[in-house]
């Protein structure tokens, strides 16, 4: 069984844009001048992506590093963590229309 990785980001290094979900921080828009690992379609792209940050072992958001096979919210947008170090679209949730009264 591979060891268990934890998180490279968690809520005391990130500062969340909302509450996110207990699995997958919110970590809002990408903000274009910090670093940012490129986000890719939902399908499997047939063409060589290279980072643009980094290494090809985490994907960058604003900045913070996760690991490969990382979940995080971009709004409602879920993105999965891939290498080489990119974000790949797997989604969105469904908006929450808030409390009812």
């Amino acid at each position: 069984m591979p060891p268990i990785v934890e998180p490279v980001a968690n809520k005391d290094r990130f500062p969340m844009a909302g509450n996110g979900t207990p699995h997958h921080p919110q970590v809002g828009a990408p903000d274009p001048e910090r670093d940012t690992s490129p986000i890719m379609g939902g399908g499997l792209e047939e063409q060589a992506v290279e980072p643009n940050v980094g290494d090809g072992k985490v994907c960058y958001f604003n900045n913070v590093p996760f690991p490969i096979g990382e979940f995080v919210l971009s709004g409602s947008e879920v993105l999965r963590c891939e290498a080489p170090g990119v974000w790949v679209r797997e989604g969105e949730l469904p908006s929450w229309p808030g409390p009812t009264r």
